[in-house]
């Protein structure tokens, strides 16, 4: 900014005019301005910005405006849609536009400004995914002309000096852009007359003398007259219109990848030969499930890698021991290789595994924790990493010594205090060496996953992580920031593809509200940390930025939950559409025909112990008159409904669980302890509307309403409205809240780091989603078998958007190969939907089948086609063998599921095995997606990995632009 403000100063006495133009389309009351650096453009608050002023030409709407700046004026800026009142309503995305005026402005010139509006998927191709990765290389030119720096070479009074801008951040090296056009200044459509370019730096050409590169379409120059013509015209004209980059990848849980040198799981250091696969088989990205630290419970539950014990520490399962020192005594070695045997079986051992690295690691330590605490190394991590390292080592240890991590069990140490901390890992503490041994095996995870991130990088692999919505309540995040948290709620979503009942996660939801006091620190600091390692991450369930499935802390299933933030109904509201009877809809509605349905002849037991006194049919009999002067109906008769209420020690999910735990009488039972429970929470949950328990007067109807025997009961006047509002509430009524809320949020999360952003918009996704996400070039993703398009049973790659990232199957479902084997009915659909035959399709997922299957999406227009490991290995035979039930990830139906899959094959087997590798590289190249080269890998790993040497020959890399060295192309 110094510079700028340099320039604006240096040519007093003398003013330019400068005229911004914009095409952009707007709604009734909306408005654009620009706001900028400098004072005559607000000094970046929109309120004091310019507006600008809408004329129709032909079939655009062109905003434009003028100011008087100084000769010499330079500053940086950007473009607003505001309402009359200057309230911001969207803005441009990417990084600020600078103006820079060219020497030899004459004093009363007009300078004409000629913009596009930069929206989200404009910034893509500058994210560190392309730009530090896919693009490594290609971007590295020398600056031939400074920005604002403009040689005038015309004589004529009445000349127009027009200066050409576009970005293109892939353009290699002796390769130039021309401008071509009808006028004879631009070569009359023929490239050698035309306009070059000059590189000015930032990935953009500008230029005087001549351009290069193909573009498809044309674009149109003019200008506005009518209040003198300008003298300069900026035109900056966006991206390159190429054909658009599209690349491929793989998806695999690190706790998934086998290789020969792990220790019963995926270690961060296996990336490397993943990515040498990767590279051999034509492929871009890597994909990974969240590998942050999730030792809560201290046994097998914490498989599930979305519960975080701590958002900043990485996963002491994911550390390679062997690689912890040089000088390993023997006896360990050998203890390694008594483990490598005794691990490595078809699943993970979760306790297993992490007792025995964690045992090994701790014989290292103790005998080089000296030379690693006190090098040079080990203290500039530490120094980077102590905000939340200190935090975290300390809980680790509280956690052992109290053997719990729910924090409220800890005495004095239940509530975190800085003082307090200091104190637990002071060096004179006499449990230092346990606080050491966490910030040691910290310093060598971050170590082996940088290393392994650098190779990615230098191959031209993306990493891609995944950012969990919620972190486990008893966490390291809980216990120090306990006010970013509400407690006493849980994080889930409503029913949906995955599960009828919903699900219930078990997070606290957050406090958005006190996290918007730092502007998200939190957020960001999560971020900054991710991007040590990965150049593109996946943000877990992003409909929870725009609104959160909030449920009490104590449901089991995710049901009976409501939308936060929300508007909820008000009495007010209901009582003017006739809906007065509040208890009734509230309660659980209880017929003794429903106990009977659903246990049998056990139903009096049930009644007698989880219900109020059973008597005479009666369980808490209430009379209700319903009269014609209330409802406008015909009288009915007085009538009796039995309306059951809970005893107060089974009145909730949790409650219920631990009474079934702890019911003496059991064995009297006819039926499952499992189907007494679902039976008891299907009674529980027989209700119309959840009353908000922090306001009596407001209510939230239950999800999927009308499947309820309470609201079927009830008569058609109060059905009819409170279908009404039941759709009102979850499909309309918020829209607006909800994209407001994104983008609070999301934005912050966008501008914390140069990641590539992708959001897992999958379920109940409301209208705003969709165009919130395009707006800040947010990628979305597209699984066939849950299409988003109404109406349809299976999505249609071929029409799927650019900016997705579409597969056929994901970690939260079953694979390729298992999804069309388990429903005979549904595989006929599929075949005749998507292969257009009647013919019966075969009963297993043959390598031709899965073929299919993969072209399609191949060929999809999404940028990204990301598979599971599984779906490719699906492509031969022999690696078919096992079970395709067994290669599924996660089930989201079950709370407590074990997320121990293993691949039944090594990297280093794949790595040899030549005909997937061209048969998944043949895919991806036919399809025009682009593959990285395969020389410099194979170098590598004829030099470190012998065993993974592959002696073969591969297609050429696909350009983005489709030009090769010294070609010249015309735009």
């Amino acid at each position: 900014m110094g510079n700028f403000r340099r320039l604006a100063g240096n040519k007093q006495g003398k003013t330019v005019y400068v005229r911004f133009r914009l095409p952009y389309y707007t709604h009734w009351g909306q408005s654009l301005l620009v706001c900028g650096s400098e004072p005559v453009l607000g000094s970046w608050d929109v309120k004091k910005g310019q507006l600008l002023r809408p004329v129709h030409r032909g079939d655009e709407l062109i905003w434009s405006g003028v100011v008087a700046v100084p000769g010499g004026f330079g500053c940086e800026y950007s473009y607003y849609v505001v309402d009359d009142d200057k309230k911001v309503l969207r803005w441009e995305a990417g990084k600020k536009r600078k103006l820079s005026l060219p020497e030899g402005i004459e004093h009363g010139e007009v300078v004409e400004v000629h913009d596009l509006w930069q929206t989200g998927s404009d910034a893509v191709p500058f994210t560190s995914a392309f730009k530090n990765v896919i693009f490594r290389g290609t971007c590295t030119l020398d600056i031939e002309r400074p920005l604002g720096i403009i040689q005038n070479t015309s004589n004529a009074e009445d000349s127009i000096i027009v200066h050409f801008k576009v970005c293109n951040p892939n353009i290699d090296k002796d390769t130039s852009v021309y401008v071509i056009g009808h006028p004879l200044k631009l070569g009359k459509w023929k490239v050698q007359d035309g306009l070059k370019l000059d590189y000015a730096g930032e990935y953009c050409k500008y230029g005087k003398n001549g351009k290069l590169s193909v573009e498809t379409g044309f674009r149109e120059l003019s200008m506005d007259s009518s209040n003198g013509p300008p003298k300069y015209i900026f035109v900056s004209d966006g991206m390159l219109k190429e054909p658009p980059w599209r690349g491929a990848g793989v998806s695999i849980p690190m706790f998934s990848v086998r290789t020969d040198s792990d220790l019963g799981v995926g270690e961060f250091l296996d990336l490397k030969l993943l990515v040498d696969w990767s590279v051999q088989s034509g492929l871009h990205l890597i994909q990974l499930l969240p590998i942050n630290d999730t030792s809560v419970h201290k046994m097998w539950w914490d498989s599930y890698p979305y519960s975080s014990l701590s958002v900043f520490a990485l996963h002491p399962l994911y550390l390679r021991v062997q690689a912890l020192s040089s000088n390993i005594p023997e006896e360990v070695e050998q203890e390694i290789m008594k483990a490598k045997d005794q691990l490595d079986g078809k699943d993970v051992d979760y306790e297993a595994t992490m007792a025995m690295k964690l045992s090994i690691a701790q014989k290292i330590f103790s005998l080089e924790k000296d030379l690693i605490l006190n090098s040079s190394s080990f203290q500039k991590f530490f120094s980077e990493n102590e905000d939340w390292l200190k935090p975290y080592a300390a809980f680790c240890f509280l956690r052992d010594f109290f053997e719990t991590s729910d924090h409220s069990q800890w005495g004095r140490f239940s509530l975190y205090s800085k003082d307090k901390l200091d104190k637990l890992v002071a060096k004179d503490s006499i449990h230092y060496d346990i606080i050491c041994f966490h910030y040691y095996i910290q310093y060598h995870l971050h170590l082996q996953l940088f290393e392994a991130a650098e190779y990615a990088r230098k191959n031209r692999v993306v990493l891609k992580g995944d950012l969990p919505i919620g972190v486990d309540r008893n966490s390291v995040d809980t216990w120090v920031y306990p006010n970013l948290f509400r407690m006493n709620t849980s994080t889930g979503a409503p029913p949906d593809y995955f599960d009828k009942n919903g699900q219930n996660w078990g997070f606290p939801t957050y406090n958005w509200e006190e996290m918007s006091k730092d502007n998200y620190a939190w957020w960001r600091a999560r971020l900054s940390q991710m991007a040590k390692y990965f150049t593109a991450y996946r943000i877990d369930h992003i409909l929870g930025f725009f609104r959160i499935w909030e449920l009490p802390e104590h449901a089991v299933t995710g049901l009976v939950g409501k939308f936060r933030p929300s508007i909820p109904l008000s009495q007010e509201e209901l009582e003017r559409e006739g809906i007065w009877d509040f208890d009734h809809l509230c309660r659980p509605y209880i017929r003794q025909e429903f106990l009977q349905d659903k246990f049998g002849s056990s139903w009096t037991f049930i009644a007698s112990n989880f219900l109020n006194e059973y008597q005479k049919q009666r369980y808490e009999y209430f009379l209700r008159t319903v009269f014609s002067s209330i409802c406008s109906m015909p009288l009915f008769p007085l009538w009796l409904i039995i309306n059951g209420r809970f005893k107060e020690e089974c009145n909730t999910e949790k409650k219920i669980v631990s009474k079934l735990r702890s019911c003496t009488e059991r064995s009297l039972l006819l039926e499952s302890e499992d189907k007494i429970r679902r039976g008891l929470f299907d009674l529980l949950q027989n209700i119309v509307l959840i009353r908000d328990p922090e306001d009596a007067r407001k209510f939230y109807p239950r999800f999927n309403i009308e499947d309820s025997s309470s609201f079927k009961d009830l008569d058609d006047h109060s059905k009819n409205v409170l279908k009404r509002l039941y759709y009102d509430y979850y499909f309309h009524r918020q829209e607006d809240l909800w994209r407001l809320n994104a983008l609070k949020t999301l934005p912050v999360l966008l501008n914390s780091s140069d990641m590539l952003a992708c959001g897992e918009d999958l379920g109940l996704v409301p209208s705003c989603v969709h165009p919130v996400m395009q707006e800040l070039g947010l990628i979305g993703l597209r699984i066939q078998r849950m299409p988003n398009e109404p109406g349809l049973e299976f999505g249609i790659p071929s029409q799927y958007s650019y900016m997705t990232v579409c597969a056929p199957s994901c970690h939260d479902c079953s694979t390729m190969r298992a999804w069309w084997e388990e429903d005979e009915e549904r595989r006929r659909r599929f075949f005749k939907t998507l292969v257009g035959s009647d013919e019966l399709p075969p009963s297993q997922c043959t390598p031709e089948i899965a073929e299919f299957i993969l072209q399609e999406h191949v060929e999809a227009p999404s940028m990204w086609a990301i598979f599971p490991l599984q779906d490719f290995l699906a492509l031969k035979k022999e690696y078919t063998t096992r079970p395709a039930k067994e290669e599924t990830i996660n089930d989201p139906t079950n709370p407590k599921h074990y997320w121990r899959y293993r691949v039944h094959v090594t990297l280093e087997s794949l790595l040899w095995d030549k005909e997937i590798k061209t048969t998944i590289r043949e895919l991806v190249h036919s399809s025009g997606r682009s593959c990285p080269s395969v020389g410099e890998t194979e170098a590598m790993i004829g030099e470190k990995q012998p065993t993974a040497v592959i002696h073969e020959k591969s297609p050429s890399a696909v350009q983005l632009n489709g030009a090769s060295e010294k070609e010249t192309v015309a735009v």
